[in-house]
């Protein structure tokens, strides 16, 4: 009876020493063995796992991709117009010994204070090396890889792997939005006085350049006209030259009879001339008598 009265508790201490021996690595976690404060296993694989009762202690960390949102950033780009910036990353504890080294007891809170200071730093550096007009376009993908290359080398010191770096929201402080649209206004302006200024001279060197195009088609056409016509008159000349050398009396009678035409209109036409003029040749009449 004594016996089992004193095999009993040995009993349940043995039990209780063998269950704090065992312990159960998840799959979303990574589990350090420590023995005083020291390292002494690295458990990542999940499943049952061991560890010495009462001198070994464990410590877990997460293992899954983590997000951390940088507080509110003032940058000031090179072109020195201050930009409000929000940013997030997302990390994962990639090697646990070393994450155990770098932060110590103070687990992922040390390290996420830590990797606030790198991403902060590295945010301005590379946002400041630009220009405000770069960071606010659409097309940040290229910043966004540059803040996250950057930071990269320096979160590996703390055991960490910075897997994505992006930025949630770039504004104008709200005491510099009116004189920044003021200025953008006033940009926007002198742009468009430059384009109506470009669009006149253009219009006037098309319209000038209309005129001459005209002056010398106009040109060129009474040139044409004037020979055709000098052409023609030759033409003319040289019929009529024709004809008169065929009968020149004939061609003495129609022109008589064109002279009296254009001499003779209207109902009081008169002419004061000698009798015997040559004009009057073919008005006079002879008496038969005669």
């Amino acid at each position: 009876m004594r016996k089992t009265t004193l095999l009993i508790p040995v009993l349940v201490l043995v039990i209780a020493g063998a269950l704090s021996s065992l312990f159960i690595v998840d799959e979303r976690e990574k589990a350090l063995v420590l023995q005083f404060g020291r390292v002494v296993a690295v458990k990542e694989d999940p499943g049952l796992a061991f560890k010495l009762p009462l001198v070994q202690t464990i410590v877990r960390y997460d293992d899954r991709i983590l997000s951390r949102d940088v507080e509110t950033l003032q940058i000031t780009p090179s072109d020195d117009r201050r930009l409000e910036v929000d940013a997030f990353a997302r990390y994962r504890i990639a090697d646990v010994e070393q994450f155990r080294q770098a932060v110590g007891a103070g687990g992922i809170r040390s390290a996420e204070s830590r990797l606030d200071s790198i991403l902060r730093a590295e945010t301005r550096e590379v946002l400041g090396s630009v220009s405000s007009n770069e960071i606010l376009s659409s097309d940040r993908a290229t910043l966004m890889l540059r803040i996250r290359n950057a930071a990269i080398a320096e979160a590996r010191n703390l055991g960490l792997e910075i897997i994505d770096v992006r930025l949630k929201r770039t504004d104008l402080p709200s005491a510099n939005l009116d004189a920044t649209f003021a200025r953008m206004e006033a940009e926007r302006e002198r742009e468009a006085a430059d384009e109506i200024a470009r669009g006149n001279e253009a219009a006037q060197r098309i319209r000038a350049q209309a005129d001459r195009t005209q002056v010398e088609i106009v040109s060129d056409a009474k040139r044409q006209s004037e020979i055709i016509r000098g052409e023609a008159d030759a033409k003319r000349s040289a019929i009529f030259a024709a004809a008169y050398g065929a009968d020149p009396e004939f061609f003495n009678f129609y022109r008589s009879l064109q002279a009296y035409r254009g001499a003779l209109q209207g109902q009081n036409s008169s002419m004061v001339m000698s009798p015997d003029s040559e004009f009057f040749n073919y008005l006079k009449t002879t008496n038969v008598g005669d």
